[in-house]
């Protein structure tokens, strides 16, 4: 019996396809952008491959579809290519006869309002600053490169990539989380012999299917130097004026010792600005400082169980997650101390159902200085 056999959330995707994506390709345009070079590559005879390539990538979740539920754009903007690998699937939206970059835009709003872990498209780069126009700044996103212009960060290396990824997440496979570059092509310079690309925004992206440890000696982690790369990463991304619980652990107290702060080993300490404000807090006293402005929570894994909450912090109670938000939520953990896990997902268990079922889906884990993964978490 697999691990999602025994109740792990499913992983909801968003699917959304560029149908005319590369169609100016093959014409020699240099670009699919805009209804007159569509019609010009029709009349050269050039047709879209989105479909056959998109299928390329859906393929591979084939054998995946009990633990993977997929929203999609209808017709060719995604239920198509679903219908043809055989892949169960749920049309949501509607769109027209003809569809443009606006149609995308919609389609990512929609599927970050029905809660999806990962919006995954097809197209080129002007896909991909659709997709940005729609998507929360800490929701994930993986393009499937369909496009003449590939010169965003967000794409995997092929189709058949990109399905892997996505293997690798629902089988419980650390994956590495980076921010990268939507970036797109000035067409009418392109045409003109001048290539000339813009920075647009950063997306959230899985990347391809590699698990780089950055601080070890002959090839292992040395957990020492670890810890300080991640404490490293945590304070130099302190927000000024916003309070920081910092949970129980030892990962967790090499912040506070970097930061020259006093620590319970195993309780949890409010910080802010540099300074401790409050040692060994109880849950009513977190509930206070919530409501008194903007507050992190900053917890680690529990080894070899995998629980994020509800196992040695209970003082961060359901009110407490709920008044920080469970989009304000740091976790930190060394990649052996996942390796740990042999696949198996984060757990929490905060007592209270509804909110479990809100802290599933995808989490950003920090293992090291700029460095993190995305890993599964199960109620």
């Amino acid at each position: 019996m697999t691990e999602w056999a025994l109740g792990v959330k499913r992983l909801k995707i968003g699917l959304v396809l560029n149908p005319v994506a590369g169609v100016g390709g093959p014409a020699a345009l240099k670009g699919s952008d805009g209804m007159s070079v569509q019609r010009e590559a029709a009349r050269r005879g050039s047709t879209s491959q989105v479909i056959d390539r998109a299928s390329l990538c859906l393929g591979k979740l084939v054998s995946l579809q009990a633990d993977v539920e997929i929203l999609c754009y209808p017709g060719l903007m995604g239920a198509s290519a679903c219908r043809g690998v055989s892949l169960p699937h749920r049309v949501v939206g509607s769109i027209g006869e003809q569809t443009t970059g606006q149609d995308t835009t919609r389609a990512v709003r929609l599927f970050c309002r029905e809660g999806v872990d990962l919006v995954l498209f097809a197209g080129g780069d002007g896909t991909a600053r659709d997709v940005y126009d729609g998507l929360g700044r800490d929701q994930v996103a993986l393009g499937i490169p369909c496009g003449v212009k590939m010169h965003s960060g967000v794409f995997a290396i092929n189709p058949q990539a990109a399905g892997t990824i996505i293997a690798d997440i629902v089988r419980g496979r650390p994956v590495t989380a980076e921010r990268a570059e939507v970036r797109d092509v000035d067409e009418a310079q392109l045409r003109a012999g001048r290539v000339t690309t813009r920075f647009y925004g950063e997306l959230n992206v899985p990347m391809a299917v590699r698990y780089l440890q950055h601080t070890k000696v002959s090839g292992r982690e040395v957990p020492e130097l670890v810890v300080e790369e991640i404490a490293a990463d945590v304070i130099e991304n302190l927000l000024p004026g916003v309070t920081y619980f910092i949970g129980p652990g030892s990962t967790t107290a090499a912040i506070m010792s970097a930061m020259h702060l006093g620590n319970t080993l195993l309780g949890v300490d409010a910080i802010r600005d540099g300074e401790l404000i409050v040692a060994d807090a109880t849950s009513q006293q977190l509930l206070e400082l919530a409501a008194q402005g903007d507050c992190r929570i900053v917890i680690t894994v529990i080894g070899g169980q995998g629980y994020l909450f509800g196992r040695g912090n209970q003082q961060f109670s359901p009110d407490v997650i709920r008044a920080v938000g469970t989009d304000h939520i740091i976790v930190v953990a060394t990649k052996e101390k996942l390796n740990g896990l042999d696949g198996r997902p984060l757990l929490v268990d905060t007592g209270d159902g509804n909110l479990d079922q809100e802290l599933g889906g995808l989490q950003r884990v920090v293992t090291g200085y700029e460095d993190a993964v995305l890993m599964r978490v199960a109620s």
